[in-house]
């Protein structure tokens, strides 16, 4: 039988030249755009509901229409644009991903109708698949050494900006002037963020001498790696795991205050954890993926009987759920960018993030209709969500050991 040998080679100039000052430059640059877009889209998110249902008066259900079409759309189209981002080069697709988001953003600031709302929609969810892989593809681009430590400050300040977006959002919503200057400051933000991708070095061979052949091989790539396919089903339940307590919370009836206390908490220990998962290319480690699943298992099964009123144990939920998110994100993005081929990372991601996004989908739609059946249901469905973290974890060494990577590498 074959066996893979791994040896270690020289690496290429251009990986190289990524440990650099011109590394240095590209994680500085995709951070400061993380830092413009998720201040947009936060200060957005925390206000549009209300915004939706008190200033335009929709039903809930249309608001449940407009906000799942948003989410549904993005999550389906990251499998192809995964492979678009590889064909286009993440520069140009982050430039386009900020247009569109931009453009969506002054939509929603400036149309009241049903049928423009889901236009702005579309828009939005376009904008927003193009742009994780786009960010994700430069970071992964960069010399090994720095790339756990790039991503680090990338989850940092999202989560830093999932705090100071809703305080942003609330200043503009103060000065009276109704949601349009929140949805202006957004897109101007996004737009700031165009022109920051199209500031980066951009290295190697242009992404337009490609052939359009390659929009398809990238994903053929993915689909022929039964590895990573195996991996990315394991890892399917993650963007539910890490989203489920910003829709449970709410259902389960707690205070405006409670929750936000919640959120911040949550997004503070996320955020501290990255120095410990990015030093030493820690997120490489099976066990750190493992430790995040239980220590989101313990956060819904914390999380299942409250009912809106105990605080400490909201905040315990928190405080797990925030080492969960830590935790997984790192540990995902740094193994997959140590599996996907050189010019392939976007492909890889799209796979990947298109598997999480719909399983995220499907489960954020049966919370929302259980917690209408009653108490008990809901509870049921949060202890559900807990067990298949619980399966996750206890499965991952089946999915992490090197017996999937290929044989003869034990790094997988």
């Amino acid at each position: 039988m074959l066996r893979r040998v791994i040896v270690d080679t020289p690496a290429p100039a251009d990986a190289r030249s990524a440990g650099e000052p011109a590394g240095r430059r590209v994680i500085t640059t995709v951070i400061a755009i993380q830092l413009a877009a998720c201040l947009g889209y936060f200060a957005v998110a925390a206000h549009l509901v209300a915004h939706l249902r008190h200033d335009l008066g929709l039903l809930a259900g249309a608001v449940g229409l407009i906000l799942g079409v948003q989410a549904g759309l993005q999550s389906a189209l990251l499998l192809p644009v995964g492979a678009v981002t590889d064909l286009l080069g993440p520069r140009r697709t982050g430039a386009i991903a900020c247009v569109l988001r931009a453009l969506g953003f002054v939509l929603l600031g400036t149309v009241d109708g049903i049928g423009p709302l889901l236009c702005a929609a579309v828009v939005l969810a376009a904008g927003g698949a193009l742009y994780n892989p786009a960010a994700q593809c430069l970071l992964a681009g960069v010399g090994p050494d720095r790339r756990p430590g790039g991503f680090a400050g990338f989850v940092a300040t999202q989560h830093a900006a999932t705090v100071l977006g809703p305080v942003l959002g609330l200043a503009l919503l103060s000065l009276g002037r109704g949601f349009t200057p929140l949805a202006a400051t957004a897109a101007a933000l996004w737009t700031v963020g165009g022109v920051l991708f199209l500031l980066i070095p951009n290295r190697g061979r242009k992404p337009a001498a490609r052939p359009r052949r390659e929009l398809l091989a990238g994903v053929r790539t993915v689909l022929g790696d039964r590895a990573f396919l195996l991996f990315a089903l394991a890892t399917a339940p993650t963007t539910l795991l890490a989203n489920g307590m910003l829709t449970a919370v709410p259902l389960l009836d707690f205070t405006p205050a409670a929750a936000t206390l919640c959120f911040c908490v949550l997004a503070a220990v996320a955020a501290a954890a990255q120095p410990f998962v990015a030093a030493g290319h820690r997120g490489e480690r099976p066990w750190v993926l493992r430790l995040g699943l239980l220590c989101a298992a313990a956060a819904f099964f914390i999380l299942a009987p409250l009912d809106g009123t105990q605080v400490v144990p909201l905040l315990l939920a928190a405080v797990l759920n925030g080492v969960s998110n830590g935790l997984i994100q790192p540990a995902i993005f740094q193994r997959t960018a140590r599996r996907a081929p050189p010019g392939r990372f976007g492909a890889y991601y799209g796979v990947l993030q298109s598997a999480a996004g719909l399983f995220a989908f499907a489960g954020d739609l049966l919370i929302g209709r259980l917690f209408d059946v009653g108490a008990v249901a809901a509870t049921a469905v949060l202890i559900g969500v807990g067990a298949v973290a619980l399966a996750a974890a206890i499965g991952a060494p089946g999915w992490s050991d090197g017996s999937l990577r290929g044989e003869g590498d034990a790094t997988w």
